[in-house]
């Protein structure tokens, strides 16, 4: 498509362009649709140009054709690449915990499709997860199509890349985190588990489950209960699933 920044991220809609916009990374370029949108977006927009980005005015059937079946509500952010964080920056953050409520994190194994990626980071920003561990291998990008489906989760919420996933769980209980791994062949149930203290909730990937060595380093294993026919729930469902009862269960706890 004629005009499109070569080497930048298309982030589509109103909430994940405010979502860049609010951590400081201005777009490069946004797009904005003529019309009606231009005075519903204007202090959106005026945000961005403060920030530095060229403001460009383009019809809706080129906002469509561009964003294809995302929902881009009259603006398109063109910006750099999202880089995942350290490893050195997850255990600087746990040293000097900052919130008042005790970590909760998200740890995805093998979870490739960028699909079910960017959809459990959504559930895991919706649930006020404290940040996401991804390995270095075995892991979907952060690419544009991540940054589309997670609607700014992708923006505003932590992903850690570590080396080393089984070792890097074995540091995480060094700061008290109580890790839960969900499998199939768990006899505990979800709603068995505690999530009211520190607590990590390990994802592995559709199909194949955690690998070994993750699954090892778990200090308990729990399943939903399956009622029906099918023998799975799609990851980025059952992470919405458990995330939310530890939701609960913080939210009665006083977390």
């Amino acid at each position: 498509m004629p005009g499109v920044p070569g080497g930048l991220d298309a982030v589509f809609g109103v909430h994940a362009v405010r979502a860049l916009l609010e951590r400081g990374d201005a777009p490069r370029v946004l797009w904005v649709q003529e019309g009606e949108a231009q005075q519903r977006l204007a202090e959106l927009v005026d945000k961005a140009r403060r920030g530095g980005a060229r403001i460009e005015l383009h019809p809706r059937d080129e906002l469509d054709r561009l964003a294809q079946e995302a929902s881009h509500q009259g603006v398109v952010a063109f910006t750099a690449p999202l880089a995942f964080e350290s490893e050195t920056s997850l255990w600087f953050k746990l040293e000097a915990w900052p919130h008042e409520s005790p970590p909760l994190l998200l740890v995805l194994d093998g979870v490739t499709d960028v699909h079910n990626f960017g959809a459990c980071l959504r559930s895991a920003d919706a649930a006020g997860v404290h940040g996401v561990i991804v390995p270095k291998d075995k892991a979907a990008p952060l690419n544009a199509t991540v940054r589309k489906v997670a609607c700014g989760a992708a923006e505003s919420l932590p992903v850690y890349q570590v080396t080393n996933l089984a070792r890097a769980l074995a540091r995480l209980k060094e700061f008290g985190v109580w890790i839960t791994g969900t499998a199939g062949e768990a006899e505990a149930m979800l709603f068995d588990a505690d999530f009211s203290g520190p607590a990590a909730l390990v994802m592995g990937a559709e199909g194949k489950g955690m690998r070994r060595l993750t699954r090892e380093a778990c200090d308990g294993l729990v399943k939903l209960p399956m009622a029906g026919s099918v023998s799975s729930l799609n990851v980025s469902v059952a992470t919405g699933i458990c995330l939310f009862e530890a939701v609960r269960q913080r939210r009665g706890a006083g977390g």
